[in-house]
């Protein structure tokens, strides 16, 4: 089907099907979204595989004005068709997943000799290998690109595409868990290792981590090491301080000063309070308010630094609403928006 935003009204009904109902397809957007429907390795709750089409479904909806970027729609944003190969893989590699977890409960097998688990590996791997080979195509085409998950352990290749794209950046994460854990449950690429994993690369010269309420010792242990890239910011020290008075724009900017140049962020929904994701796989009470997260990246954006690509992760739709979509759907488009801004590619209003 074709498109014309020649003739697109901005003020009427969103097109059907269409990321933000936008008149754009992946050969005439700027910014291109990659949706990866997985959650082999969740830990608590399921469901964040159907998260890229429930996002899809809600975005319709929204009002695709943003107040400080003129004609932000004329952008061109475009969601990939999402691959139902995956997610039939998914479903196929999460019920050995779930064999394993089980024999674990039981106190079966230790970790790492279950023979179900290079099966398991294997797949996510060659997931990783799928996401890194669909990022650099688009990349190579000067494309922007944004991930939209599934669990997070998704934008593994995401990550790894960039590393050979860009000698050094940093990694905003936002999020309620570390994700530090190594191998967790016997998983290599573990949603609870998405962390562990990029720190391996060397191009990653920092991980600043906002939110975090929710980690283990090993987890603590490595944000602690001498010559740590690590800085944590844990959701009950920010609390703290601004019940002493500090402000959220102060805290933002010393968030901000410990990242380069050049930013990817990994938005993990949880790291909101969790009345605006009550159906992510791993809610923990406390969190960012949505404008506080939309506030952090916009002083991003405005402190000069560029933003080179970003997931956004473990949306589960609810069975009875799509508020967690809803969320979602706007959160995507902000973070759609101010990462073009970063690029040059939309102007703030004067």
């Amino acid at each position: 089907m074709k498109f014309n935003p020649r003739t697109f009204d901005p003020n009427g009904p969103g097109i059907p099907g269409q990321l933000f109902g936008l008149p754009f397809t992946p050969q005439t957007a700027e910014l291109i979204i990659v949706p990866i429907p997985w959650e082999v390795t969740v830990s608590y709750h399921t469901g964040t595989a159907q998260g890229p089409q429930a996002i899809l479904d809600a975005s319709s909806q929204l009002d695709v004005l943003v107040k400080d970027i003129p004609n932000a729609w004329q952008l061109g944003i475009s969601l990939l068709p999402i691959p139902e190969g995956i997610r039939t893989e998914s479903d196929r590699v999460r019920h050995l997943a779930e064999q394993h977890l089980r024999r674990l409960e039981r106190g079966g097998e230790p970790e790492g000799v279950d023979p179900l688990l290079p099966r398991i590996n294997e797949a996510c791997e060659s997931l990783n290998i799928y996401v890194k080979a669909t990022v650099l195509r688009y990349l190579k085409e000067g494309k922007m690109v944004g991930l939209l998950g599934g669990d997070h352990s998704t934008p593994l290749g995401f990550i790894r595409a960039l590393a050979d794209h860009y000698p050094h950046f940093g990694i905003l994460q936002i999020d309620a868990h570390a994700d530090l854990r190594k191998a967790y449950e016997g998983f290599t690429y573990s949603h609870a290792s998405i962390m562990y994993n990029a720190m391996k690369l060397t191009s990653v010269s920092r991980l600043v981590q906002v939110g975090i309420r929710d980690l283990c010792n090993e987890e603590l242990q490595m944000i602690r090491r001498p010559k740590s890239r690590i800085v944590t910011f844990f959701d009950e020290d920010l609390k703290a301080q601004r019940y002493r008075g500090t402000t959220w724009d102060a805290q933002c900017e010393a968030i901000i000063r410990e990242l380069p140049e050049h930013v990817y962020i990994s938005f993990d929904i949880d790291g909101l309070d969790p009345k605006l994701c009550p159906h992510t796989g791993t809610p923990v009470a406390g969190g960012l308010e949505f404008q506080e997260a939309v506030y952090l990246v916009q002083r991003l954006v405005r402190s000069g630094r560029k933003i080179i690509g970003f997931d956004l992760n473990e949306v589960s739709p609810g069975k009875d609403d799509d508020w967690d979509a809803n969320v979602g759907a706007r959160l995507l488009y902000q973070l759609c928006n101010w990462t073009a801004v970063s690029r040059g590619r939309l102007q703030l209003r004067n």
